[in-house]
């Protein structure tokens, strides 16, 4: 509940789950990595480094005990946020209102989740992981190669390859390798121009996957059941018209110039086995 105009504007609860779901779908990374409930204090997960091994034994033979090597890391909660201001005549159509605010602010949110996972932008505290710092594979003079052998660091440390990640530039990439005869490598044809899959493995498209530098980051692959997210409550809205809002250099009063202002915030983490994921690199 909300003041605007001295009159109570009620924003539905489906407005937040809506806009929680949205950004999942707008997010590469939560659309990959395991979902969890994290506690406002934050929780310490385990992450396993190491499998069980079984042995084949004799009748009779005691039972070999292997057990997994397994690190614990703390997931902490940060605050992600961002605020939009509307016209006053979005009050005369709630409909309107509504539509706006699930097209619009999970798109934000989504892209700088990703983007903070991916390093292109600066994490919130040191209990929060990012994969900039991941093994690199160059793929912009052989992707093929590049790719597999992407696919073959991650097996080397224990992990399975089931999801890509592409910004738009590894996107493009992998639209233009092409084979001996000039047979496009990843995609049926020119017309369907999506690559839904690469050496068989689900992809997904983010602009945060995006980093730049020498040689740019284009994309991610790596084991996401390694990696989990976690979020304290959903997505938080909260609506004014009786605020001054900083905009850059620019102050707007919201009164005086008959608009309102929709913050939206989410507290979250995230953490992964940083062994299992490859950094994309275009030279």
């Amino acid at each position: 509940m909300a003041e605007t105009n001295r009159k109570a504007i009620a924003l539905p609860a489906e407005v937040s789950a809506e806009i929680l779901q949205k950004t999942q779908e707008q997010s590469a990374v939560m659309q990959l990595a395991r979902q969890i409930t994290l506690p406002g204090r934050g929780v310490v997960i385990p992450v396993i480094t190491g499998d069980p091994k079984a042995k084949w034994v004799a009748e009779t033979e005691k039972k070999p005990v292997s057990n997994p090597t397994v690190s614990k890391k703390e997931m902490q909660a940060y605050k992600l946020a961002v605020i939009e201001t509307f016209s006053n005549e979005f009050q005369r159509d709630l409909k309107a209102l509504y539509d706006a605010l699930v097209a619009r602010l999970p798109l934000a949110l989504g892209k700088e989740f990703d983007a903070t996972v991916f390093g292109a932008t600066d994490v919130p505290g040191e209990n929060f992981d990012t994969l900039k710092n991941c093994t690199a594979q160059e793929i912009g003079t052989d992707a093929y190669k590049g790719l597999v052998a992407a696919d073959a660091d991650i097996a080397d440390h224990d992990g399975i390859t089931n999801g890509i990640v592409l910004a738009p530039a590894g996107k493009a990439v992998l639209l233009s390798a092409v084979d001996g005869n000039k047979r496009p490598l990843f995609i049926n044809s020119a017309a369907e121009g999506a690559i839904p899959m690469v050496l068989g493995v689900p992809t997904k498209q983010s602009k945060g996957a995006y980093v730049a530098g020498t040689p740019a980051t284009v994309g991610f692959a790596g084991d996401w059941t390694q990696a989990m997210y976690g979020t304290v409550e959903g997505v938080k809205v909260a609506v004014t018209d009786q605020a001054t809002v900083t905009a850059g250099s620019e102050t707007i009063n919201l009164w005086q110039q008959n608009m309102f202002a929709v913050r939206a915030e989410i507290e979250v983490g995230f953490r992964a086995d940083l062994n299992v994921f490859n950094r994309l690199t275009k030279a």
